[in-house]
């Protein structure tokens, strides 16, 4: 297993955080989500480390952006 954190930006409520936690759970591989809206981060647990590009376009897919 692994885990990485990264920092969302613009995340302001609970249907912020469902968006981003659905749109990284269709990461092959991604077994978990964990949102913490007040500080922005995501923590994503998976089958093997996945890679920030990939994040990267699963936040932007729902709307976000990850802090640089």
């Amino acid at each position: 297993m692994a885990e990485s954190t990264f920092t969302v930006t613009g995340m302001t409520c609970g249907h912020c955080a469902a968006s981003v936690t659905e749109e990284v759970t269709r990461i092959a591989g991604v077994t978990d989500v964990a949102v913490d809206v007040p500080t922005g981060a995501v923590t994503v647990t998976s089958a093997a480390p996945v890679a920030e590009a990939d994040v990267r376009a699963a936040v932007e897919e729902a709307g976000y952006a990850l802090a640089p």
